[in-house]
């Protein structure tokens, strides 16, 4: 699999890149870039605007993507509105939704939320005076259940909430926490963005409301993300953006929006990424998602059963996300001595602020694992920070 990966192949700083950052962002695979190298040589036009060959091909090959996304996330195509990442879809919602609430109303999310799901709610919430409600963790970086189940209530109008911690590799109880918000009359909003990647997500199976993801963390280009929706939601909201391409009829007097996605898909489309997406599916696909979590699961085992001496952020059940610090070393200077031997992880607060103050801590050094790396890599690794430790 790895000679699958060009840049898995080349040096940094002498030594054999190591690559674990993958929580960040992943590699792309030859399958990945020959396809959107395929489209620029063979298909490119845009979506819609014409009937000539081109343009009939491009807009059957996003379509086609649109359908292989809603496969793998067990939704219907209808559902699926592309986007640009994540962050752009967990915003969309918390946009679309601002008008509904009210001074009364209450939002409710964790401290451990991605910024990208936490600062939209905290936003829309200033704006509208609703209440942003947000549960604690335990000791062990769960999520707390009880504080959760005591602060949903009939005022909560929304739940945002991510499936994955990006920092503690914390795997929520998504399926549970949206009983309780449908209980309460609330949506739920799932950031999938740490989830979709590592291990089989059905969004029929959790109920979720709407999801977001980012293809890019999931060997698939920048730029590309999917926002999914149940379809009578989406049916009962306006677009936020307007243009081409999402009108079925407008002139002087009014104006008629094409059902969804559609309506929410104005202007020029990531035709490149979308593919791109297609095939990152394929190959994740032809692996199997089971295969997949268990091998990050096993390597994940494999480097907190053998990290001695230094700080380890989570519960012992985890994805593929391991959060540490070794004694009162900067954690960039700990990413900065990994990076001189060919290790590159992550470094800083991750977008996770209010978390970080939670756990009393300015950043931690992160390593990510995906289905590229190797438990020889992990040994690398924890034998680079075995010597980093023995300088703190």
């Amino acid at each position: 699999m790895r000679k699958d990966f060009p840049i898995l192949q080349r040096m940094v700083n002498g030594k054999p890149l190591v690559y674990l950052d993958n929580a960040a962002t992943t590699q792309k695979p030859v399958q990945v870039i020959e396809a959107v190298k395929d489209f620029y040589e063979n298909h490119n036009a845009n979506l819609g605007r014409g009937v000539h060959t081109l343009g009939l091909e491009a807009t059957e090959m996003f379509e086609d993507a649109r359908r292989k996304v809603a496969k793998f996330i067990n939704a219907r195509a209808e559902e699926i509105v592309f986007t640009n990442n994540a962050t752009q879809g967990l915003n969309m919602v918390a946009m679309l939704y601002e008008n509904r609430l009210a001074k009364f109303d209450e939002v409710v999310t964790t401290i451990m939320e991605h910024h990208s799901d936490y600062t939209p709610w905290k936003v829309i919430s200033q704006k509208t005076g609703a209440k942003l409600r947000v549960i604690d963790i335990t000791d062990d970086g769960s999520l707390d259940m009880g504080d959760y189940r005591r602060r949903i209530g009939n005022n909560t109008t929304v739940v945002a909430a991510t499936h994955v911690s990006n920092v503690l590799g914390t795997v929520n109880p998504a399926k549970e926490m949206t009983k309780i918000a449908h209980e309460n009359g609330a949506l739920f909003v799932l950031d999938g963005a740490q989830s979709v990647a590592h291990m089989k997500t059905d969004v029929k199976r959790l109920d979720c409301d709407f999801m977001a993801f980012s293809g890019h963390k999931m060997l698939a280009p920048t730029g590309i993300g999917v926002l999914y929706g149940k379809y009578d939601l989406l049916e009962d909201m306006d677009p936020l953006f307007t243009g081409g391409g999402m009108v079925s009829k407008t002139y002087p007097g009014d104006i008629e929006f094409l059902k969804p996605p559609r309506r929410f898909e104005a202007g020029t489309q990531n035709v490149e990424g979308t593919i791109g997406l297609s095939a990152a599916i394929d190959y994740l696909e032809k692996i199997g998602m089971d295969k997949v979590h268990k091998h990050e699961v096993e390597l994940t085992k494999h480097a907190m059963d053998n990290l001695r001496g230094v700080d380890i952020y989570g519960p012992e059940e985890r994805t593929g996300i391991v959060s540490f610090n070794i004694g009162k070393m900067d954690p960039h200077d700990v990413a900065t001595m990994m990076d001189e031997n060919g290790i590159a992880i992550r470094s800083g607060q991750h977008c996770a602020q209010p978390l970080m103050h939670r756990l009393k801590l300015e950043g931690t050094a992160r390593m990510s694992f995906y289905i590229y790396n190797t438990l020889d890599e992990v040994d690398y690794a924890l034998g680079v920070i075995k010597k980093i430790k023995s300088l703190a």
